[in-house]
C-alpha cells in the first residue's frame, strides 16, 4: 500500500511540475512580444545600418545588389509580422526596422 501511495505522490509531483514548466515558458515569451512594438526604430544614420546600407524605403535604394521586391518584411533576419510598420530585426539587436526598408544582407525567406 505504501508503494502505491508513493507511485501516486511521483505522479501527482511531475504534472505540477510539468505543468509549472510549460506556464513559466508561455509567461516568459510573452514580454519579449509586448517589448518588440517599444523597440526604438533603426535610424539610417546608424553606424550599423549605415554599414548595411539599411534604407526605410527599399524603392530608394540605390545599392546594385537591391533587388526589385526585396524588402525587410519578406527577409529571414525580420521577425516582424506583416508587411507595414516597424519590426525586430537579428541584425539591429534591441531596434526595430521599417518592413519596407532594405540593407544589404537581406536573405529572402525560405518557403
Amino acid at each position: 500500500m505504501s508503494q502505491e501511495k508513493d507511485l501516486q505522490s511521483r505522479r501527482r509531483f511531475l504534472k505540477v511540475a510539468a505543468g509549472t514548466a510549460a506556464a513559466a515558458a508561455v509567461a516568459g515569451s510573452l514580454p519579449r512580444f509586448a517589448r518588440a512594438a517599444d523597440l526604438p526604430h533603426v535610424a539610417e544614420s546608424d553606424p550599423t545600418a549605415k554599414a548595411l546600407d539599411y534604407v526605410e524605403d527599399a524603392s530608394k535604394s540605390k545599392n546594385p545588389k537591391h533587388k526589385a521586391g526585396d524588402v525587410c518584411a519578406n527577409c529571414q533576419f525580420y521577425s516582424g509580422t506583416g508587411t507595414a510598420g516597424y519590426g525586430p530585426c537579428q541584425l539591429f539587436p534591441g531596434k526595430s526596422v521599417n518592413a519596407k526598408g532594405w540593407c544589404v544582407s537581406h536573405t529572402p525567406k525560405k518557403a
